[in-house]
C-alpha cells in the first residue's frame, strides 16, 4: 500500500488549503483514512478521520468548524479541506490507512493505522 499526501504549501493566516491523500496498491476495499499532523518540536497529533463508508468518526477540537474530510472512492482519494488557517496549523500533515475500514482501534490512536504516507508540509504565516 502506498499513500501519497499532497497539496501542502505556504499560505497566509485565514487562507484555505486542500490536502489530498492518494491510496494505491491496496488490497483492502475502502480502508478508513485518518489525517495526523506534526508541528516542529511537537509530537504527532490526530486531526480527523473518515471511515470506509464516509462517516467522519472523530476530529480534534482545534480543527472543528474549520477542517473537513471527504473521500472519493472512485478515485481512491481522501481530501482534507482546511479553512481559516492559523499559525498553529503549521505542521507536516500525514495521511494514514486503517485497512479494517472502521477505525475500530480508535481514530485518534496511531496504532489503529496500518500504513502511513510521507506527509506534506503546511506553513501558515501571519
Amino acid at each position: 500500500v502506498q499513500l501519497q499526501a499532497s497539496g501542502g504549501g505556504l499560505v497566509q493566516t485565514g487562507a484555505s488549503l486542500r490536502l489530498s491523500c492518494a491510496v494505491s496498491g491496496s488490497r483492502f476495499s475502502r480502508p478508513a483514512v485518518g489525517w495526523f499532523r506534526q508541528a516542529p518540536g511537537k509530537e504527532r497529533e490526530f486531526v480527523i478521520a473518515i471511515t470506509r463508508t464516509g462517516e467522519v468518526r472523530d476530529q480534534a477540537d482545534s480543527v472543528k468548524g474549520r477542517f473537513t474530510i471527504s473521500r472519493d472512492n472512485t478515485k481512491n482519494m481522501v481530501y482534507l479541506q482546511m479553512n481559516s488557517l492559523n499559525e498553529e496549523d503549521t505542521a507536516v500533515y500525514y495521511c494514514a490507512v486503517d485497512k479494517g475500514g472502521v477505525l475500530g482501534g480508535g481514530a485518534r490512536f496511531p496504532s489503529t493505522y496500518d500504513y502511513w504516507g510521507l506527509g506534506t508540509l503546511v506553513t501558515v504565516s501571519s
